[in-house]
């Protein structure tokens, strides 16, 4: 048997028996938040050691069957992706740069000992489920249609090795707005916590990285912080990045820093991104080390004017104050700076269908 590797790939279609009412789908548009409600379908594919990838299909959203058994509820053989569906001032429906997504799912694969997706065959998974569930698009500001690949270990066993089944499927959810504070600017609080070591998954978008956040990120919101901010494992004094963001520091003279991809950060597609619309700009881009005692001294002394966040959830965040047991810093002003709003204004058109698309980035849907 041919894989979907190997053969032209061919998806399945069972239309949602009883899809959301227009009224119910409305009623979560006019206000979607962030990852509260589900499209009516999903996408599944499976990959077994005797046929790889097989099984392609659009199905109702609805509860997967697992094995009590099953790897990934012992082992936690899971990673996941995240990006968006965007719609363009001509109707159609786009994504962005799906293909780096792609890359990333297939590294962290790697890491965790699962197969490799081809990435052909996970961009026509996206875009199945977008062409299914497009009218579930929220028209709010900054409203999109946020994806959510991922792939599980399915084999039924005891035993520490990696699984010989898995599942990937695709989940799509009406999203508005991440952060709900309304705040111009984050908080920060420095966990005394780190997210990830050298050697270790860091690099890898796995469960287990987020499972590890959650109590430094619970600790944060406790003290009236947003966001939760990771330092080094090996010296605790290098800044890493925020418990799903990558960060960037702008400094006096236009320069933007951000923390260099050496195995224990995620590399972000919106980083890789924004790395490049400076570039375009003509700004100065280093990827080097900065330190929390640094970063504190340049935001006391002005040579630090705007430090941001990004992701693809929340795209570009500004970043107002960071606090740590030894007290609490400001950034410039505390509010949002001049090169984040700009950065952030340059990279949603883009991917809005608003301004030209120098590197081919938009994959449009039709």
């Amino acid at each position: 048997m041919a894989s979907l590797a190997e053969a032209p790939t061919r998806f399945t279609h069972t239309a949602n028996p009883a899809p959301r009412s227009a009224e119910a789908r409305a009623a979560v548009l006019a206000n979607p938040g962030f990852g509260n409600a589900f499209t009516d379908h999903m996408v599944t594919i499976d990959w077994t050691e005797d046929h790889g990838w097989h099984g392609a299909a659009v199905v109702p959203y609805g509860p997967i069957m697992l094995d009590p058994a099953a790897s990934v509820l012992h082992y936690a053989q899971e990673i996941f992706e995240g990006l968006k569906a965007y719609r363009h001032p001509d109707g159609s429906m786009a994504l962005f740069r799906p293909d780096a997504n792609a890359a990333r799912l297939n590294a962290s694969a790697q890491r965790l000992a699962m197969p490799q997706l081809p990435p052909e065959l996970f961009i026509a998974a996206v875009e199945e489920l977008v062409a299914a569930d497009r009218a579930w698009f929220p028209e709010v500001e900054g409203g999109s249609i946020y994806l959510r690949p991922f792939m599980i270990a399915t084999e039924a066993f005891l035993g520490v090795r990696p699984a010989k089944s898995y599942k990937f499927i695709v989940i799509a959810s009406p999203a508005g707005n991440y952060f709900k504070s309304g705040a111009p600017a984050v908080s920060l609080w420095v966990s005394d916590y780190t997210r990830a070591a050298p050697g270790g998954t860091g690099a890898a978008k796995c469960g287990g990285n987020y499972a590890a956040s959650l109590v430094p990120t619970k600790e944060a919101f406790a003290r009236g912080h947003d966001q939760v901010l990771f330092l080094d494992a090996a010296e605790h004094k290098w800044v890493e990045e925020l418990g799903g963001m990558n960060l960037f520091f702008v400094f006096a003279d236009g320069t933007l820093l951000t923390p260099p991809l050496t195995g224990t950060i995620l590399p972000g597609v919106t980083r890789d991104s924004l790395i490049k619309l400076a570039r375009d700009e003509g700004l100065t881009v280093r990827e080097d080390r900065y330190s929390l005692d640094q970063w504190r001294a340049d935001a006391a002394s002005g040579n630090l004017f705007e430090v941001f966040a990004c992701g693809t959830a929340a795209v570009v965040t500004p970043v107002g104050t960071v606090a740590d047991r030894d007290g609490e810093f400001t950034i410039g002003s505390g509010g949002p700076g001049q090169l984040t709003g700009k950065l952030k204004a340059r990279l949603t058109a883009i991917q809005r269908g608003e301004a030209p698309d120098p590197h081919g980035w938009v994959v449009r849907l039709g």
